[in-house]
């Protein structure tokens, strides 16, 4: 199902109460394992918690299983690939280049698992998607939309907000009919704030599970065309990213700098 108004409306109340429990349990030590092991420094230095990512997560992807399982499923294991890698990830090895070089070496890295998660998300939402159409040319197209769209959310989470702010364009225009894109909504609202405020970060287990939510809602909407000219405007900057840095072209253009900072502090 890929969402009625009245379900995206729901999934997407559901999605922000969800975020707030999460956070509401964090901040009263209530989490399993503890909130310590997800705190981490930002760009400043300064400390803060990635349990952002574990309230966006658990909030676009629990109330999708009761009405988008497939969906449900990509979001669920993007954030528990993102996690693992917020977890045991190599602080030495960054970036696509980076993982696929330790590979060559003979190196499995977390950040190598999570690719074939990600990879294998995409590729069963997407034929989940496309079981009735017979579009399996582009039923690749919506994997690597799912997959890509993940890995892209990770490397816009470079500053405060940046990420949720992408994603926020995108959820927008497609919230009404696809749950996951409503979801991704919902649960910004909450987040966004603090976000904002450097108090929070995303982490890959939030960005992760964000990219794929709006990827899966991507290419729901899209036509095969359309599917795979998204899919190469996500690989080019996938690839792009690897060489040149998003934060640098940002803050050397007026328009997108000002949107960037809008909102923190």
């Amino acid at each position: 199902m890929s969402g009625s108004l009245p379900a995206s409306i729901l999934v997407g109340a559901a999605a922000a109460a969800v975020a707030t429990g999460v956070r509401w349990a964090d901040r009263r030590g209530r989490l399993p394992g503890g909130g310590e092991r997800w705190v981490r420094r930002n760009h400043l230095g300064r400390e803060v918690t990635l349990i952002e990512g574990v309230a966006l997560g658990a909030g676009m992807g629990l109330p999708l299983l009761a009405v988008d399982p497939p969906a449900a499923g990509a979001v669920l294991l993007a954030g528990t690939a993102g996690a693992l890698d917020d977890l045991g990830g190599r602080p030495d090895v960054k970036g696509l280049r980076g993982h696929l070089g330790a590979l060559r070496r003979g190196e499995v890295t977390t950040g190598v698992v999570k690719i074939a998660v990600l990879c294998g998300a995409g590729l069963a939402s997407a034929v989940a998607l496309d079981r009735h159409t017979g579009l399996r040319a582009a039923t690749l197209a919506a994997a690597g939309l799912v997959a890509g769209g993940a890995n892209l959310a990770n490397l816009l989470d470079l500053r405060p907000g940046r990420a949720l702010k992408v994603g926020l364009l995108v959820a927008v225009p497609l919230a009404a009919r696809r749950a996951s894109a409503a979801g991704a909504l919902g649960a910004t609202a909450v987040l966004l704030p603090d976000d904002l405020r450097g108090r929070t970060m995303l982490g890959d287990t939030g960005a992760n599970a964000l990219g794929a939510a709006l990827g899966v809602a991507a290419a729901r909407s899209l036509s095969p065309s359309g599917r795979w000219s998204w899919l190469g405007v996500v690989l080019a900057l996938t690839l792009v990213s690897e060489r040149v840095s998003f934060t640098r072209v940002i803050e050397s253009t007026p328009v997108l700098r000002e949107l960037d900072r809008w909102g923190r502090p």
